[in-house]
């Protein structure tokens, strides 16, 4: 439940009163007894009254300073698409077969996209797209996969590991993983149990695209996108 957070209190500004001295009336002087056959005194001209006195001059109110605008709000980081239905486009790409146990699987993945680069680099050819492993199969010992790095022209002089083709096509689910690779244990259980809850149907095949360079990145900075081909 929130916390009702306290009011803020607004601050009144006294403004303090001049007193007006009011004058007084005027006062009358008073005539002197008449004399003896004497003409009669002239009437006393009346004093003039005594004028207020002038009030304080307000000063100036001070100019107001103007509020500091609240700092800007971090922006949101919008989460990632878990499960996201895509269409993969085949791509042309440069492939090495491979096989691999579970206990050095990253290591022996590794060794294939350095194999494949030296290739690429060596002929001079820049990757048109990020590497991807495809997994062909898996058991509780290990896996065979196809490294692929997708290219804009066919390099040559390949090994027998090595074969030009195309990447995935269809319709797939897209998750996304971050972190090391020996955290993917975890990915890939969310991602049964969402297939399992939305009773679909995925071929006997995924494919792992690093969005980040494995070559380059940390192991526990890593961002794979995971696909999902569906029958």
């Amino acid at each position: 439940m929130n916390c009702i957070s306290p009011f803020r209190l607004a601050l009144v500004a006294l403004i303090p009163i001049a007193a007006i001295s009011l004058g007084l009336g005027s006062a009358l002087a008073q005539s002197p007894p008449p004399a003896p056959s004497a003409a009669p005194a002239p009437t006393a001209t009346p004093a003039p009254a005594a004028s207020p006195s002038p009030a304080p001059a307000t000063p100036p109110a001070a100019a107001e300073t103007p509020a500091t605008p609240p700092p800007a709000a971090a922006p949101v980081q919008t989460a990632d698409p878990f499960g996201e239905q895509i269409t993969l486009a085949p791509k042309t790409v440069v492939i090495m077969k491979g096989n691999a146990n579970w206990d050095s699987a990253f290591d022996t993945l590794i060794d294939s996209f350095k194999s494949l680069s030296a290739l690429l680099d060596k002929q001079g050819i820049k990757p048109a797209g990020n590497p991807m492993i495809v997994y062909t199969s898996t058991d509780d010992t290990g896996f065979t996969y196809l490294a692929e790095i997708p290219v804009d022209q066919d390099p040559k002089n390949l090994t027998k590991d090595m074969s030009m083709g195309k990447s995935p096509e269809g319709k797939a689910l897209k998750f996304v993983h971050r972190g090391s690779y020996d955290n993917m244990d975890n990915t890939y259980e969310a991602i049964t149990n969402h297939l399992d809850d939305k009773k679909l149907e995925a071929k006997d095949t995924f494919i792992e695209e690093y969005i980040t360079d494995p070559l380059k990145t940390a192991e526990d900075k890593l961002v794979i996108n995971v696909y999902v081909p569906l029958k």
